[in-house]
């Protein structure tokens, strides 16, 4: 099965993190199938950038989101509350 979910990059202590498609069984930071955005909590305010076609196709191809990465379509208006 493949998931929306976070991917951490950055450096220690200094995290932002990429919205990947992934396989489920794959490691945190290991393979994926594609980068579909990026999100950096340290910045006042938070930075949410997703490509939402390529979100919604992937939705519809079955992907599942992470419960964190659901909030973060909610919050860039890709799916409704």
């Amino acid at each position: 099965m493949l998931k929306m979910r976070l991917r951490r990059t950055g450096a220690k202590k200094q995290p932002s993190y990429r919205v990947v498609i992934a396989e489920a069984r794959a490691p945190r930071d290991g393979r994926f199938v594609e980068i579909i955005g990026h999100y950096n909590p340290l910045t006042e305010p938070a930075t949410v950038q997703i490509d939402s076609e390529r979100a919604r196709e992937w939705l519809r191809k079955g992907a599942q989101p992470t419960e964190r990465v659901v909030r973060l379509l909610k919050k860039t208006g890709v799916i409704e509350s």
